[in-house]
């Protein structure tokens, strides 16, 4: 059985991927208990933050490239 998908809904599955993981990471982290961050993992955090904030990415895509 051979099933055939455009690109445009390709990339459609891979974007709810990435919604379906980031949404599995935030559960992750409301159930492990909290420990407080060592000074240079908060700045590393801040760091992210400040990434997502200005809409910096990588697409899943690109990420599957790079790991091979």
């Amino acid at each position: 059985m051979d099933v055939t998908v455009t690109e445009s809904q390709l990339n459609q599955v891979l974007n709810r991927l990435d919604l379906v993981r980031l949404e599995i990471l935030r559960l992750r982290a409301m159930l492990l208990p909290e420990e407080e961050p060592t000074g240079d993992e908060a700045k590393e955090l801040e760091a992210a933050r400040k990434e997502i904030a200005e809409g910096s990415g990588v697409t899943l895509e690109d990420l599957m490239k790079e790991l091979g």
